[in-house]
């Protein structure tokens, strides 16, 4: 499974962005996609998940109401929609693709940096 990540960029503190992660390859192994972050001298976290048969979803606390995570099937896409961005939301955005037990470790695509100005 090949990922392909796109959509970050530079915004002041209460703009929005729209990130977009396209999947390829062996997609039927994949049981959900989401995205995670890694802001400078922290940990990866997991920020929001969506599962790809039944659409349940998974927010981190910290985003919970201003971030949306969406899935278009027939794409093999995962949009993220952030609103109301702040400065502490900086940091890489990290696509990720877990399979199905048993198919495999987890997918990642490559970051892409979301900057929100103050």
């Amino acid at each position: 499974v090949q990922l392909q990540a796109s959509g970050g960029g530079l915004v002041q503190t209460g703009g929005s962005l729209r990130l977009s992660c396209a999947a390829s390859g062996s997609i039927f192994s994949i049981n959900a996609m989401g995205w995670y972050r890694q802001a400078p001298g922290k940990q990866r976290e997991l920020v929001a998940t969506i599962s790809i048969d039944d659409g349940t979803i998974n927010y981190a606390d910290s985003v919970k109401g201003r971030f949306t995570i969406s899935r278009d099937n027939a794409k093999d896409t995962v949009y993220l929609q952030m609103n109301s961005l702040k400065p502490e939301d900086t940091a890489v955005y990290y696509c990720n693709a877990a399979p199905f037990k048993g198919w495999g470790t987890d997918y990642w695509g490559k970051g892409t940096q979301v900057t929100v100005s103050s």
